[in-house]
């Protein structure tokens, strides 16, 4: 049995070293037979020397003792890393003097500045999210990180091992009292007024680890622990002196602990911020972007995966276990459908939307409670993302047992896959796609594809505040929605839409029952520099109280003239919904031809409001005193007071200048002591009117039980029936210009004909008259030329003019190409 046994691992040994002489030694298989051919020729015909089978034997030996020299090398090499990361080797200590003394020299020039302007942002949004209940709104002023840079390695620098990945490790300390960073606080009750706090000293204290990935193209970096933080606060009186110079309460405290849980959050480990080492600088400064989130599936669930005490079996009893994704971009949040099992699938793709040039792509994990209708978090990870200065786009998440995840993007459109294991191990991984597919920048063109477009492209983020006009207009017009629902998804949902930019405040319309609403209401706005953003909110008009369904925002710098977008806009903060908008800019010199060219506001809304049937009885005698208050905009006009009547007869006539606002018609109880009390109201829709035509309808009251109200309501332009008169004189002007035409050609008719009897008979004075008379109707030609050179212009500016008036009383949004 023995002997069997080293056979058998004695010719497995012998197969092993065939096959890797063969794969090292690809000549071999046609060496072989060219020894043997050499063998059979000695031993039969020509005969050689006992060399052969020598030097044959001392070669095998040879290559058998390199193989087996290979294998050890490559087993010792296997022991000494597996050796190295298991007892993660610290290097000595080394000096860091020089690299302070060279943080001593860029840091008032080139770093204080950079990290100023860009901490500066983050400071005033956290600032502002995050305000304690003794201060109803906070306002930054200045922001300076002062002339003392931080001191870094004061003990030294080594290098660690942590899994696989190699860190730098060197202690931060950072004691400044040079900062200067002022907020306005404007005080809540009972305090009142204003006051100023000044953050003029800083202490941190730390160990910072640094990371290189992707081949030394970035820099993670981290705290290991939560630092040591101390800030020095200084009180002062506001502008008006309504506060003394004493300390707020709990101000610093606040300060404390908002500035340690942002690092908390952002850069102590495992999480980590991350700093590019691009070799290409393309200076574009990214204000936003659209990303692509496709959530593939999860996988490897642990045994304790579930809330409570049930261990994930992928089933309770006869019911499968349910799970669904949460993806999160800022306020801006999309839901997967529900995946069953142990290893779900979903496979759903939504488009997010990025504020400036970094994101971080939250997924969060629940699971529906087959007991009950309740949905149970689970856990969540997390993917950080960074536009590079090469045009390539960076990701990043934290890899099992705290390790690195990191992946480069070199161009806008390339997938990236990556594996995310969730925050805790028993909970498996996730498998996702991300597609950055584009990028915006300041200057108004776009990152797609690999290349690079001047076009105007709105971004879908906000940016500064500064209300400086550039003297431009931009004519916004708000297309469509789809997919717009309210929170207790009755799917009863009457949309409108509300725009601000700068101090400018328009709205739409309300479209009655419609998840899918159409407006097409267009509004100019007088461009504001800065990167000042258009803010959206989206509501759903209720008798009780409107209700937000989403809001958005989109950055209108870098709009080129003569050029029109068409984007669909995300709303956050909802789990779907979108809204399409068409943005143009124009000059401001071309504002006037541009109005021309568009839906013309120049004329009057005619509303007669002629009577109103079976209204409700507001008087304990069972009946009504009702009169009719319009509203259209900022007017506001009534009519006459009908006493003791449910039927009552107005007959009156009222007029508006046309804005396009909405015309809301609420109907009144007249009383001469109490408040008047509402018994109905309605909306009048006149935009999709023809021009100088009457139409007459009857309008159910909203808000109570019954109710109509007749109306007759006309859109007078006056430009429209100056039109029709041009019309008909022009009209006129061409008989007139065809007759003389025919005139004309029967003069030369008869010219001609007179001048081929005078050439007959050779008559030398007639043709000298008859000369005269062509010269004269050549003269009659040259006017009638001319004036069909005006009735042209003429007739291509009226059918300018039809065509401008189609489109507008047309209720089908006009095609912009994407």
């Amino acid at each position: 049995m023995v002997t069997k046994r080293l056979r058998k691992l004695y010719a497995k040994d012998a197969k092993k070293f065939l096959n890797h002489v063969i794969e090292d030694k690809p000549l071999l298989p046609f060496l072989i037979p060219l020894g043997f051919f050499a063998w059979a020729i000695e031993r039969w015909l020509v005969p050689f020397s006992n060399w052969v089978p020598l030097a044959f034997a001392v070669w095998a030996t040879i290559e058998y003792g390199r193989f087996h020299r290979q294998i050890l090398i490559e087993e010792l090499n296997g022991r000494w890393k597996q050796l190295i990361l298991n007892t993660t080797p610290i290097t000595p200590f080394e000096p860091c003097e020089w690299l302070n003394k060279l943080l001593l020299e860029v840091w008032p020039n080139y770093m204080e500045p950079k990290l100023s302007s860009r901490f500066s942002s983050i400071v005033e949004r956290r600032m502002k999210n995050r305000k304690p209940k003794l201060i109803e709104k906070l306002e930054l002023q200045e922001f300076s990180l002062g002339s003392c840079p931080p001191n870094l390695g004061r003990t030294g620098m080594h290098w660690i091992t942590s899994g696989d990945q190699k860190v730098l490790q060197l202690g931060f300390e950072w004691d400044s009292n040079e900062m200067s960073i002022m907020l306005m606080a404007k005080l809540a009750k009972p305090l009142m007024g204003t006051a100023r706090i000044v953050i003029n000293q800083i202490h941190i204290k730390g160990d910072l680890h640094l990371m290189p990935i992707l081949d030394g193209q970035a820099i993670l970096y981290s705290f290991e622990s939560t630092p040591e933080v101390r800030l020095g606060v200084a009180f002062g009186s506001g502008a008006s002196q309504t506060l003394p110079a004493t300390e707020l309460p709990g101000v610093s405290t606040w300060l404390v602990k908002l500035f340690t849980e942002t690092l908390v959050k952002t850069m102590v480990e495992p999480r980590r911020a991350c700093y590019s080492l691009p070799s290409v600088d393309l200076r574009k400064t990214a204000v936003g972007g659209v990303l692509s989130v496709t959530v593939i599936s999860a996988g490897k669930f642990g045994n304790n995966s579930l809330t409570g005490s049930n261990q994930l079996s992928g089933s309770f009893g006869n019911q499968v276990l349910q799970t669904f994704i949460e993806v999160e971009v800022g306020d801006l949040t999309r839901r997967t459908n529900f995946g069953q099992g142990l290893s779900p699938r979903w496979d759903s793709t939504f488009n997010m939307v990025l504020h400036g040039n970094t994101g971080i792509v939250r997924f969060h994990l629940y699971e529906q409670d087959p007991g009950n209708v309740k949905l149970n978090y689970l856990t969540s990870c997390e993917i950080k993302m960074k536009y590079v200065a090469d045009d390539s786009t960076m990701f990043w998440a934290i890899g099992r047992k705290s390790g690195v995840l990191a992946k480069q993007a070199e161009f806008c459109g390339k997938p990236v896959e990556m594996v995310v294991p969730f925050e805790e191990t028993n909970y498996g991984e996730l498998a996702v796609r991300l597609v950055l597919k584009e990028w915006q920048f300041s200057d108004g063109s776009i990152s797609l594809r690999n290349s690079v477009y001047s076009q105007s492209q709105p971004s879908i983020n906000g940016s500064s505040n500064l209300l400086s006009r550039t003297g431009r207009k931009l004519m916004v017009t708000v297309v469509e929605g789809r997919n717009l629902t309210t929170r207790d998804k009755s799917g009863k949902c009457d949309p409108y839409v509300k725009l601000q930019y700068g101090k400018a405040v328009h709205r739409t319309k309300t479209i009655s029952h419609a998840s899918n609403p159409v407006w097409n209401q267009m509004f100019d706005l007088d461009e504001i520099g800065g990167g000042e953003y258009l803010k959206i909110k989206c509501y759903s008009a209720d008798k009780f109280g409107d209700e937000n369904i989403g809001n958005a925002q989109v950055n209108m710098e870098g709009i080129e003239e003569g050029t029109c977008r068409d984007v669909w806009v995300p709303l956050e903060k909802v789990s779907s919904g979108e809204l399409r908008l068409q943005i143009e800019a124009v000059k401001s010199d071309d504002y006037e031809g541009y109005k021309q060219n568009s839906p013309p506001r120049s004329g009057t809304i005619e509303l007669v409001l002629i009577e109103a049937r079976d209204l409700i009885a507001a008087d304990l005698r069972g009946t009504s005193d009702p009169y009719v208050r319009v509203q259209y905009g900022n007017m506001k006009k009534r009519t006459k007071v009908v006493h003791k009547t449910l039927n009552p007869q107005w007959n009156q006539t009222l007029e508006f200048p046309e804005t396009g606002d909405r015309l809301v018609l609420h109907v009144k109880d007249h009383n001469a002591l109490l408040p008047t009390y509402n018994i109905g109201d309605c909306v009048v829709e006149y935009e999709r009117l023809p021009p100088n035509q009457t139409v007459e309808k009857w309008i159910p009251l909203q808000g109570v039980k019954s109710g109509e109200i007749h109306v007759q309501v006309t859109r007078r332009v006056p430009e429209l029936q100056k039109k029709s008169e041009l019309h008909k004189k022009s009209s006129t002007a061409s008989n007139i210009s065809s007759s003389k035409a025919r005139k004309i050609s029967g003069q030369m008719r008869g010219i001609f004909s007179k001048f081929q009897g005078l050439v007959e008979d050779g008559d030398l004075e007639g043709l000298s008259l008859a000369l005269s008379e062509v010269e004269s109707v050549e003269d009659a030609q040259e006017e009638y030329m001319l004036q069909l050179e005006k009735e042209k212009t003429l007739l291509i500016n009226k059918i300018n003019e039809l065509g401008h008036e189609i489109s507008r009383t047309s209720s089908t949004p006009g095609k912009i190409p994407y």
